[in-house]
């Protein structure tokens, strides 16, 4: 029998022998949902996913996002059989062990074909939407002959339940992001039972009242399959697909119920399930007939992309090297240099503003020279200063604008952006208050653990923004973001520092950046910038005088200027005192352990000063050493009330440090 031969079921209960077997192995995992879309994942890659596995990083790929990441499995099948090398047999055989690709969720870079890290559920979702996004607004640049491809999804009913599905297909359908397809996993199975414990949504009509065009199909009627997937693809709306099946399909006891959905089916199920798929076989092994019909769902693909790199190469040589650049997520020199001069233009005048409003103006120094930046805001344009004047929005009449109104979204805005880095060829920023980071960490913190530039715009970063009180002022935001491995958080404590701040995100390919902006002005303290001190994360901006140093004041943001009004208490009154500025304790942190003490200085006493909890600050404090900030919530009142009533002033460092000397003394 050759592989011309095999059926779509054959080549589908491949795919279920191997989650069976894999999940059973590991003794751990989700057989059910893998078993129960096996037939619409062979569907899909047989005849409508255009993908080469021999080139995983071709740019005009479909993207496939298994939202439902639990089902990891179907994903890890899929990449083995068609031939992607970084999914070997042994992989499988290896599920969910240490330093297996196989992981328990799929984990972007661990292997070529994982658009994306999943597991939450829902992000897989708002990933796509930022995946569509990027592809949109590519092809309005480059042209449908070198991007044309669509974003698909397989999610299930908790990817759908997740908040942050509803943000992001109502998104979705407002641009009209016709290339995405998102494939749902009607089974109506949960953990805890059947769905009608906990849900009873019409998700067709809430797609639809969404703008998006819905269809229903037998999960496991491969013709009827097929029929709706190109049907999908004719669509000029983004689709959702109500695809029913049986979870853990084949199972003999298991099938449709919970049981099959997040544990190892056992041996006697398995062995009764080999007999219902008519597979004979051992575990981990398949005919070869079934192997190639696997091969060759790949050589479609193959065609596409030689056809596509042939378009490619007989591109003027400017556009193929665009192209190129801004797919490998590469900055320009010009950008950096523009930004360089912007600073040095702050350092000489000095104007007081607030780091929001610097951050504007830094956008405005490198907007035109970064096509592939792409910035928003959560329904926060005006406060975030996130759009230079004049610039178009992207929509679904405008797909080239370079700004989107994300309307208030935060999780999706943040999810999105996610995608949109992923896709490539686009380098995303977004904005909403720094206390909103709470709606949006769960997307930050994956964004950290795919290693993707994204740059989120923090504004409002502390009690400083005044009568909105409590409920819209970061107290311990900055110390729980801090706490994200792999996130850059800058607080800026003026323009020049702004603009390095920028630079520095802007060239961080590796994990996201966030920048934490004020919104009351701030002086000018930087009368230099002929090198980017902010990469260092902290430096000295003011050098004792008159002796060595008998304190150091750490400080970040707008609390730079009150430890700079401090430290002239303290100099006046005969204690040398120096000041460092730490705009990102990451960085800081990053550097060699001598490049960090000589920066920390030897002076006896040490006192930081930031509006914000304490916490994360002991690389550069010890436990006898001043903090002055919040121990608690703020206050709805003027910023110019609030500093003082919570004592967060230049007296109060000026205090803790003579407490501190005074206390040196009296031990000598």
């Amino acid at each position: 029998m050759s592989g011309q031969d095999i059926s779509v079921r054959e080549m589908a209960n491949a795919l279920r022998a191997l989650a069976m077997d894999a999940v059973e192995a590991a003794q751990s995992g989700h057989p059910g949902m893998p078993m129960g879309m096996a037939d619409v994942a062979t569907v899909l890659f047989k005849n409508h996913l255009r993908f080469d596995s021999a080139a995983p990083d071709w740019p005009d790929r479909d993207r496939l996002v298994l939202s439902a990441g639990h089902g990891s499995m179907l994903l890890y099948g899929l990449l083995h059989l068609t031939g992607y090398e970084g999914m070997p047999l042994e992989a499988l055989k290896n599920f969910r062990q240490l330093h297996s690709p196989a992981a328990g969720h799929p984990e972007y870079g661990e292997a070529p074909g994982i658009e994306t890290t999943t597991g939450p559920l829902g992000q897989g979702v708002a990933n796509a939407v930022g995946m569509a996004i990027a592809e949109s607004a590519l092809r309005a640049r480059f042209g449908d002959k070198l991007v044309d491809h669509r974003t698909w999804v397989i999610a299930g009913d908790g990817c759908l339940m997740e908040g942050v599905s509803q943000e992001a297909i109502t998104l979705a359908g407002h641009l009209k992001l016709n290339r995405l397809i998102v494939i749902w996993d009607d089974n109506n199975i949960s953990i805890d039972g059947p769905l009608s414990l906990t849900d009873s949504t019409n998700q067709r009509a809430r797609f639809e009242a969404s703008g998006w065009a819905t269809f229903e199909v037998d999960g496991h009627d491969p013709d009827a399959v097929d029929a709706v997937l190109a049907k999908a693809a004719a669509s000029d709306r983004p689709v959702l697909i109500a695809a029913r099946t049986i979870i853990g399909f084949g199972a003999d006891k298991k099938a449709g119920t919970s049981a099959a959905h997040g544990a190892p089916l056992g041996a006697e199920e398995i062995a009764a399930a080999r007999e219902t798929l008519n597979w004979p076989y051992a575990p981990f092994d398949f005919p070869e007939a079934i192997a190639q019909a696997w091969r060759a769902t790949a050589e479609r693909g193959a065609t596409a992309r030689a056809a596509w790199s042939e378009r490619f190469n007989a591109l003027p040589a400017p556009e193929r090297i665009a192209f190129a650049r801004d797919m490998a997520g590469e900055v320009k020199t010009e950008i950096i240099a523009a930004l360089s001069d912007h600073a040095a233009k702050l350092a000489a005048d000095k104007p007081a503003m607030a780091t929001r409003a610097a951050s504007g103006a830094a956008i405005a120094a490198f907007h035109d020279l970064a096509p592939s930046v792409m910035g928003g805001s959560a329904d926060l344009t005006g406060s975030n200063n996130t759009i230079v004047k004049g610039e178009p929005i992207f929509s679904a009449d405008n797909p080239s604008g370079r700004y989107i109104h994300y309307g208030v979204r935060e999780h999706a805005m943040a999810a999105a952006m996610n995608g949109m880095a992923l896709h490539g060829g686009v380098i995303p920023f977004g904005g909403t208050f720094l206390v909103f980071s709470d709606y949006n960490r769960p997307s930050i913190r994956l964004a950290a653990l795919m290693g993707v530039r994204v740059i989120h715009v923090g504004t409002h970063d502390s009690i400083g923004l005044g009568e909105d009180g409590p409920t819209h002022q970061p107290v311990e935001h900055l110390a729980a973001l801090r706490a994200i491995p792999n996130l850059c958080v800058f607080r800026p404590c003026d323009a020049v520092e702004t603009a390095e701040c920028w630079s520095l995100a802007l060239q961080r390919a590796d994990g996201p950046s966030l920048l934490a902006l004020s919104r009351q002005k701030t002086p000018g303290l930087r009368d230099d910038a002929s090198s980017n001190l902010s990469a260092n994360g902290a430096y000295e901006l003011a050098t004792a005088e008159g002796g060595p140093a008998q304190a150091t004041i750490f400080a970040t943001g707008t609390e730079v200027a009150l430890a700079m009004n401090a430290r002239e208490s303290l100099q006046k009154a005969g204690a040398p005192t120096r000041v460092v500025s730490a705009p990102c304790l990451e960085l800081f942190a990053a550097l060699p352990a001598a490049d960090r003490e000589a920066i920390i200085g030897d002076a006896p006493v040490r006192v930081a000063i930031e509006a914000g909890v304490r916490q994360g600050w002991d690389m550069l404090l010890r436990p006898q050493d001043g903090f002055i900030g919040m121990t608690g919530f703020g206050a709805s009142a003027p910023a110019s009330a609030l500093y003082p009533h919570f004592g967060i002033t230049a007296d109060a460092v000026v205090n803790a440090v003579r407490e501190r000397l005074a206390e040196a003394v009296q031990r000598a």
